[in-house]
């Protein structure tokens, strides 16, 4: 390149000293290995076809539908924006015409508002007041009826101890074996009858 630029700086001077009709100026250096526009293509590269590279049909669906949720985004925020630049040049153009009865008017708004804000708020309270009531009287309800149902279930085993009680008394224990022995043999028993529908027993076989 550095000898390339001695050339010309050399054919410059050469053609300044040839005559004054040569004007001294940059020589247009030829860069190596570039063709011009009309230039055919290389026989090699003839029939080149260039493809586009390969797109991945699920990343060109992401990205598709990033791009539609962002200009989304930027339509409604560009919305919100002219309307809100929109409100307030209506606002201020109001308020030069009829500023006076614009501000009583929200006066009487914010008035209303804030009575009607009080009743909702004596209200909710009241609601809550009358849903906290019910909680502590379903809280002693509760109570009452777990107290019930323990003390019930108290009675009833104390009921079933002292039937054992008095079934234990009828038991046969080593110490009155003897006894319940003598006892069945001098009181025999028959157990062998015939009953009718009524129940009454209408045929019994004879001891041995």
């Amino acid at each position: 390149m550095l000898r390339a630029l001695r050339r010309c700086g050399a054919r410059a001077a050469l053609s300044g000293a040839a005559g004054p009709a040569a004007l001294p100026g940059p020589c247009l250096v030829p860069s190596r290995g570039r063709k011009s526009r009309t230039d055919p293509p290389a026989k090699s590269k003839a029939a080149r076809v260039k493809l586009p590279p390969p797109v991945d049909p699920e990343e060109l669906w992401a990205v598709t539908e990033r791009y539609r949720l962002h200009r989304l985004l930027l339509g409604a925020l560009r919305a919100e924006f002219r309307a809100e630049v929109l409100q307030k040049k209506r606002e201020a153009s109001l308020v030069g015409e009829d500023s006076v009865e614009l501000m009583q008017e929200h006066r009487r708004l914010m008035a209303w508002n804030d009575e009607e804000n009080a009743r909702q708020r004596a209200r909710r309270e009241e609601r809550i007041r009358k849903e906290e009531e019910e909680q502590k009287r379903q809280k002693v309800q509760a109570a009452e009826n777990k107290a019930s149902k323990m003390e019930a279930f108290l009675k009833e085993k104390e009921k079933e101890v002292l039937q054992l009680q008095e079934e234990a008394k009828s038991f046969i224990t080593p110490e009155n074996l003897d006894a319940r022995i003598e006892e069945c043999l001098d009181n025999p028993r028959n157990y062998n009858f015939a009953v009718d529908k009524e129940g009454r027993i209408v045929r019994r076989t004879v001891l041995s």
